[in-house]
């Protein structure tokens, strides 16, 4: 499960980070990539969804690798204030009854979105590294899927 001061501040917020990057070429070439998206998490998957068209450089990384990190993060100039998440995992183009049911949680999230076509996919964190300030310098929570 993961801790509600987690999910507290992923809720809090809507705009993430993600890199990613293509596989390792045998010249060992390599395209590495970081986008914005706005995300609305999903409890039932403990996933990220995302929209974005198939034509971005980034949803092309992502089919060609589905290893991504991000973050989200709460921007201050006060130490004691600093908030922020990183996670890894895999991302995934919905489909299906998947598909149906991440796009209407996008949409319920953010409406205007209808107007922008674009995939739907699903970020699902393998583990995830919460730094919290006011909980103590340097404090960290961490959450590992199972």
């Amino acid at each position: 499960m993961i801790d509600s001061r987690i999910l507290d501040f992923i809720g809090e917020h809507h705009v993430m980070t993600i890199a990613c990057a293509s596989p390792q070429g045998a010249e060992g070439a390599q395209e590495l990539w970081c986008a914005h998206a706005f995300y609305v998490f999903d409890p039932q998957e403990e996933g990220f969804i995302i929209t974005s068209e198939a034509k971005t450089l980034h949803a092309q990384l992502f089919l060609e690798n589905p290893q991504v990190t991000g973050s989200i993060v709460l921007e201050t100039e006060e130490i004691g204030k600093i908030r922020g998440l990183q996670f890894a995992g895999t991302v995934r183009r919905c489909d299906g009854g998947l598909f149906d049911r991440c796009r209407l949680k996008y949409l319920k999230r953010f409406p205007y979105a209808v107007f922008k076509g674009g995939e739907v996919w699903l970020i699902l964190p393998d583990r995830m590294k919460y730094t919290d300030n006011r909980l103590g310098f340097g404090k960290k929570l961490l959450w590992q899927r199972k």
